[in-house]
């Protein structure tokens, strides 16, 4: 067996610790702004971009990123919230769906704002310009080997990035290496 050089495993052990330090700032400030958990938002945000906003809870539970087991649960307490409802398939009569509610689709939209902004100030404004090819090539490959690179819109929904960038002035572009540009 052959074993990473201690370059490589120092990396292994920043990109953990980054990971951690990361997903603990950014739940605690949109737990703060909007009482939403990361893996709420999440869910609020694959049924935002999915089709009729809704999704079977088998294709939900395999969509999610920041929660690999309790998707059921998650739905029950967020149904109670009021921000998704659970509905049967109309084309599955075993299949139940999760469906974004109105209440759901406006505090995610209030909740991407505060989202956005935490992954600029803890991940974006440390990433200088010239390093972010490199690194968007390098995360790509480990996120997705061998797929395509993903485009910025897995962070919020569609209207909050395009209120951002209105008011910023700027809309990222995802360039034919992965990479996003300003």
């Amino acid at each position: 067996m052959e074993r990473p050089d201690s370059s490589r495993l120092a990396a292994w052990q920043d990109f953990l610790f980054a990971h951690s330090r990361l997903l603990r700032e950014l739940e605690r400030e949109l737990g703060e702004a909007s009482g939403l958990s990361v893996a709420q938002y999440d869910v609020l945000l694959r049924l935002s971009h999915a089709p009729e906003k809704r999704l079977r809870m088998v294709d939900l539970s395999e969509a999610v990123l920041y929660t690999t087991g309790g998707v059921t649960r998650l739905i029950d307490r967020m149904a109670a919230a009021g921000l998704v409802t659970r509905e049967p398939s109309p084309t599955d009569r075993r299949a139940v769906l999760a469906a974004l509610t109105p209440a759901g689709e406006e505090l995610l939209r209030q909740a991407g704002r505060v989202h956005l902004a935490g992954i600029q100030r803890h991940f974006g404004a440390l990433l200088p310009d010239e390093e972010l090819p490199a690194v968007a090539r390098f995360l790509g490959r480990l996120a997705r080997p061998g797929d395509e690179p993903r485009s910025a819109d897995g962070c919020a929904p569609d209207s909050v990035l395009a209120e951002v960038d209105a008011e910023t002035g700027s809309g990222a572009e995802t360039e034919s290496d992965g990479a996003v540009r300003q």
